[in-house]
């Protein structure tokens, strides 16, 4: 089988050159990553642009008032504008950078909801989140004494906003949910939770972790009060994630770690914390992963990432029409690529996904198997496990014809056929 696309959104050729690592052979075979949704692979712009730094102006940055230091955090600060207009704040104090989404989510958990959440008070949360955004408010509505309440699924894998109304009420406080599902790829218009949560006077956080890397985002359009993503899953590295507040929201929370450079004042009769952001960037940043994930934003920005979209509802909806004819395969999640992200999550009748992702593996195609930090979605799935591919602006369609056949070939091996 294979795809013929008239018009290609991107020149996935001229891409994939940029990206080392998808020349290697695995296990005797051309390399097929398909696990982009838990960390993508990077570009040799984004490698370049942090060995330039470590090598021509590495110094710690907001310390020194020489020339290396100066450089360092000049890189820095502009890495902050960049992300900032990514995500279409005009704001760079609004960005606040973390070690990745995760640790974003529990700085909110533990700054804003220890300070301004009360017992009794309501957080919703949705069915579809990754642990991420699912065990924080867990364990703070547990310390807190809050009411947990949870958006359920269609049968379709979309969000039964109906249920919306019965679920908010007025001693609701907070609402979090996944503007992407990391499993079955659900694309979540923001726009009627946010209006929902607002009028009731409670504050919507957007976990965007699978979608800034895929689409265009722009906050403010979206109007949620905070937003946040890894850095490491839209071609930058590891340990570098974003938090995005409005700005009055982050100026009343307080610190969620303390020490050097969070403070403008300290001394034997107390402390005065630093302004947003730094307030919430104690001890020497990740100024480097900062500069790399600038320069990934740069690299998706030349793309254009409507054409980074296209793309991938191209790839998708093609490895859907594949997957969808082979026997005894069951597909989890909307079936229109228009209403997911990149990522098709499945089931092979009789084979364990991690048994066949083992199998995928010895044809060099790499998926991800298991719960995918989603145990409670899985349980509401009534599955224990899923097999998953996932797709990027380097991912070709005759990738997806040998995912296919790693999968029959699987069943073949296994007897199941």
């Amino acid at each position: 089988m294979s795809c013929v696309v008239a018009q290609p959104a991107l020149d996935v050729q001229a891409i994939r050159r940029d990206f080392p690592i998808l020349s290697q052979r695995v296990n005797g075979k051309p390399l097929v990553f398909l696990d982009s949704a838990a960390s993508s692979q990077k570009p040799t712009a984004v490698l370049e642009a942090m060995n330039h730094a470590y090598c021509t102006a590495y110094a710690n940055v907001h310390r020194g008032v020489y020339a290396l230091s100066e450089a360092a955090t000049a890189a820095y600060d502009a890495a902050r504008a960049k992300i900032a207009a990514f995500i279409g704040t005009p704001e760079p104090e609004c960005i606040v950078f973390t070690r990745n989404a995760t640790e974003a989510l529990n700085l909110l958990a533990y700054s804003y909801g220890r300070a301004f959440l009360r017992e009794g008070d309501e957080i919703i949360i949705t069915e579809l989140e990754h642990h991420a955004n699912f065990v924080p408010w867990m364990v703070l509505a547990r310390e807190r004494g809050l009411t947990l309440k949870f958006i359920p699924i269609r049968e379709d894998g979309l969000l039964d906003l109906e249920a919306l109304d019965a679920l908010i009420t007025p001693r609701t406080r907070l609402v979090s949910f996944a503007h992407v599902s990391n499993v079955l790829g659900t694309i979540t218009d923001p726009a009627p939770i946010v209006e929902r949560a607002h009028a009731v006077g409670a504050v919507v956080v957007v976990d965007g972790s699978q979608s800034a890397p895929h689409m265009p985002v722009d906050v403010r359009a979206m109007d949620c009060d905070f937003f946040v993503f890894s850095g490491h899953k839209m071609l930058g590295p590891t340990g570098i994630g974003v938090l995005y507040g409005k700005r009055e929201l982050l100026e009343a929370m307080p610190p969620f770690l303390t020490g050097g450079d969070m403070i403008s004042y300290v001394g034997f009769d107390g402390v005065r914390w630093n302004d947003v952001p730094l307030k919430f960037e104690a001890g020497t940043p990740a100024f480097i992963e900062a500069i790399g994930l600038g320069a990934a934003v740069d690299y998706l920005q030349a793309l254009g990432m409507s054409a980074v979209r296209a793309h991938e509802v191209e790839i998708t909806s093609y490895a859907l029409e594949c997957i969808s004819t082979l026997p005894g395969v069951r597909l989890f999640g909307p079936l229109d690529p228009n209403r997911r992200g990149g990522v098709v999550t499945f089931a092979v009748e009789r084979i364990h996904p991690h048994d066949l992702a083992s199998l995928l593996d010895q044809e060099g195609v790499a998926i991800r198997a298991g719960h995918h930090c989603a145990q409670p979605l899985h349980q509401r799935l009534g599955v224990n496990a899923t097999a998953r591919a996932s797709f990027y602006i380097y991912t070709l369609p005759t990738e997806v014809d040998a995912l296919v056949r790693a999968i029959e070939r699987a069943r073949v091996i296994l007897r199941r056929a």
